[in-house]
């Protein structure tokens, strides 16, 4: 399939971030060409450190580029990414403790201004979708650290995302929790339709997915992609 920058869900132009300046100044990302389509399944491979996290962050509309531009031309505006187009999970918890895990998963639509009711409604569906009904309920220190993940997932799913980006999702799970974690990723990203990015450095994970991309010291070194980089 033929990706050009029109429908790309998100395209990095020679995006690039440093933090600091001067002497102090650290090159957290180098000049970057790349693009997520439709239906991508991405695994971006490194060691701690190689910029997997910035170049997510900047996907993400978290951060700005320091140079260069990213843009979502098959989203729309920055300030339409969320909740919905672009999902976000994190390697660290990111459950609110006061909490319930229904709660959640609900929350990002209740901030977006949908009714309560609906938005619960919503959460169920999501929940039941990745089997976690049945944790609703709970508080998170009441789960394992593999439950939250996957309702962190479900929490995605519940914006019907086009575009998923996972940042070290299984950096603190054991090989079976993780293993589990990325069957919920797949299987999330599938039912939506949504292309998915999963930064790590686990072989076992990037394994799972069809396209790899390498960084070291701030640079995307392989990809599929050839130049010009949105050509395929």
């Amino acid at each position: 399939m033929t990706v050009t920058p029109v429908d790309a869900l998100v395209l990095c132009e020679g995006a690039a971030r440093t933090y600091g300046r001067g002497s102090t100044a650290t090159v957290a990302l180098q000049r970057t060409d790349c693009l997520i389509g439709r239906g991508d399944r991405v695994a971006l491979m490194g060691p701690s450190g190689s910029g997997k996290s910035t170049l997510l962050h900047l996907m993400a509309g978290l951060d700005d580029p320091t140079v260069g531009t990213v843009s979502w031309p098959g989203i729309g505006e920055r300030s339409s990414l969320r909740p919905g187009p672009v999902a976000v999970i994190f390697q660290g918890p990111s459950l609110l403790p006061p909490l319930t895990v229904e709660e959640n998963v609900a929350l990002p639509l209740v901030l977006d201004g949908m009714r309560d009711a609906e938005a619960h409604r919503a959460a169920r569906v999501a929940l039941d979708l990745l089997d976690l009904l049945e944790l609703r309920e709970k508080l998170p220190e009441e789960i394992s650290g593999g439950q939250a993940q996957r309702v962190a997932v479900a929490r995605a799913l519940v914006g019907a995302p086009s575009l998923i980006l996972a940042d070290e999702p299984t950096g603190q799970l054991d090989r079976t929790n993780g293993a589990a974690v990325v069957d919920v990723l797949l299987a999330a990203a599938a039912h939506a339709g949504a292309a998915l990015v999963v930064s790590t450095h686990d072989p076992t994970v990037a394994e799972r997915l069809p396209d790899v991309w390498q960084m070291h010291s701030g640079r995307l070194t392989t990809t599929d992609l050839k130049e010009p980089a949105w050509s395929r």
